[in-house]
């Protein structure tokens, strides 16, 4: 639904919150590409803490309060004017607290005067519909951005803990951020054009990527980042914590955003089956498999110019996934992120990971349940350490917890049975 006195985005700048920096980036970018000024929301800072805490009650999760301060700031601009402003707040169905925020936030906005300020808030389940004609155009250039981020991520983490001069890794993700916004936010191409403009520049950001000067090692300990999807991305929220796993000496494999696509795309297959039988169950059923036909085929052209580089960092497909978790999360009994925390844990031990980390908000239901589940996961798979981190405003023993954990992944790292498979840069 479109949460707002006008339903049109024509004259307005959206803002979208700082999932992570790079996805922001790049969705903003698929935005534009259907003539929507969009761009991530401003960076967070201890101002966001101050706003977002002043309207909120302590109640609420901690990425409302980040999210919700970042889009306040924007009321602070010397340039703010409701009427041609507008924030991208997604919702979803089921317990969690995400769902509330797109209300919430209308609440307070029109407490504080800004009836007219628009909260675009698609649902999980609505296929971007409020962006009306342009509105499958935008989710199709809008995935590739996703996916695109990724990569990206994907390479930033498996090249930065080795690069021999600090900050060149970084630079080279600005450049390829750039590039790739580029080729997103262009209007009026047809989707096989823009793919191939894509994969060009993904094929140029690979070998940005070989350029940089690395000394790539075998022994530091790779550790699989799940969680939250906001937590565990966003940078300011979990104090950096993936740097901090870098500076003691650690490689981090962060779970991206494309596993959740996958996740809500089995979802949806479910509901239809749930709620819909004979012809209609099989025209919704086969719109979805549509769907996710044309998604792998995006996924595999964008993942093609870095096989090489990804070897021993393979996705896991969502079956393996849900296979992981059955054992400890019945499907018919969980759904949401937990499944796939477990899941991908488990599936980080296969692949030969020395530990895993869980990023969520204090008191998030997901979290809870997985740091309940971790005890059993840790004790059928050979010990591998897990630990659990909550985002809180501070976080002073930070750095004392992450050296603690490393120290338990060395160890685990040389008793472990299960063989990591290193990529060719390795040698």
């Amino acid at each position: 639904m479109v949460v707002a006195g006008k339903n049109s985005l024509e004259g307005r700048t959206l803002y979208l919150p700082h999932m992570d920096y790079y996805a922001a980036r790049l969705f903003a970018a698929a935005f534009r590409s259907i003539d929507i000024d969009a761009r991530p929301s401003p960076e967070s800072d201890a101002q966001t803490l101050l706003l977002g805490k002043r309207y909120t009650s302590g109640e609420e999760c901690y990425p409302e309060i980040v999210t919700f301060g970042d889009f306040l700031k924007v009321t602070l601009m010397d340039d703010f004017d409701p009427e041609k402003t507008a924030f991208f707040m997604p919702t979803a169905p089921g317990p969690c607290r995400f769902g509330q925020y797109a209300q919430f936030q209308r609440m307070i906005l029109d407490e504080l005067g800004y009836d007219n300020l628009m909260i675009v808030s698609p649902t999980s389940a609505s296929g971007y519909e409020e962006l009306g004609e342009h509105a499958q155009e935008f989710v199709r250039t809008g995935w590739r951005g996703l996916v695109v981020s990724d990569i990206f991520r994907k390479m930033l983490l498996k090249t930065r803990p080795y690069e021999v001069n600090k900050g060149d890794t970084d630079e080279v993700m600005a450049g390829c951020l750039d590039r790739a916004s580029d080729v997103l936010a262009i209007s009026g191409i047809a989707h096989g054009e823009r793919l191939e403009l894509l994969v060009e520049a993904m094929a140029e950001c690979a070998e940005r990527f070989r350029n940089i000067e690395t000394n790539f090692t075998t022994d530091k300990p790779l550790i699989g980042v799940v969680g939250e999807i906001f937590c565990r991305l966003n940078t300011y929220s979990n104090d950096d914590l993936i740097r901090k796993v870098e500076e003691h000496g650690g490689e981090a494999w962060l779970s991206g955003i494309a596993g959740w696509i996958w996740y809500t795309n089995t979802e949806q297959k479910i509901r239809i089956r749930r709620d819909h039988t004979g012809l209609e169950a099989w025209k919704e059923l086969s719109k979805a498999y549509l769907k996710m036909r044309f998604q792998k085929k995006d996924e595999e052209r964008l993942y093609a110019p870095f096989k090489n580089d990804f070897t021993g960092y393979e996705e896991p497909e969502i079956e393996e996934i849900f296979r992981n978790t059955r054992p400890y999360l019945p499907p018919q009994c969980v759904s949401g992120e937990s499944v796939l925390n477990v899941g991908e844990i488990i599936y980080y031990y296969d692949k030969g990971a020395d530990g895993a980390i869980d990023i969520s908000p204090f008191t998030c239901m997901h979290g809870g349940i997985g740091e309940e589940i971790y005890h059993d996961v840790t004790d059928d798979h050979d010990r591998i350490p897990i630990r659990s981190f909550t985002c809180e405003e501070t976080r002073s023993d930070l750095d004392d917890s992450i050296g603690i954990f490393m120290n338990l992944a060395r160890t685990y790292q040389r008793r472990k049975k299960k063989t990591r498979t290193f990529p060719p840069c390795f040698g």
